[in-house]
């Protein structure tokens, strides 16, 4: 018999080490290993490259008028920061969503530039 009362039959079964379970706080550490899903996910959404991540979205939404300059501008300028934080950091991947940050952003924060002053040079020369 053991401790709770139990016959144990004899048998001496081996310990089972204690399951840890993993680190909080999201992403792995550089250089640790990861699994083909984590892979995946990282090429498809770059959580590891906040700046390519942030300019993507900051491109895409600077097609809103007026705000677009804003946005077009800091997307551009995040974007250039996500390509250099890529090439330093291979396994952050998110190169591509820099690109097209840098991309959008500065077409249409240029366009959106442009609008904003044609309409004030059309207001400044109009005749009423």
């Amino acid at each position: 018999m053991n401790d709770s009362g139990l016959e144990t039959g004899g048998s001496k079964r081996a310990e089972e080490p204690p399951v840890v379970p993993p680190p909080l706080g999201g992403g792995a550490q550089p250089g640790a290993h990861t699994s083909g899903a984590d892979e995946a996910l990282a090429t498809i959404v770059p959580y590891r490259n906040p700046y390519g991540l942030t300019a993507y979205y900051l491109g895409i939404f600077s097609i809103i008028p007026c705000l677009g300059l804003f946005l077009g501008i800091t997307g551009l300028a995040l974007g250039i920061a996500g390509v250099v934080y890529a090439k330093r950091h291979p396994e952050a991947k998110g190169k591509v969503h820099a690109w097209i940050g840098i991309l959008v952003g500065g077409l249409f924060g240029l366009l959106n530039l442009v609008a904003i002053v044609v309409m004030l040079a059309a207001s400044l020369l109009s005749p009423y």
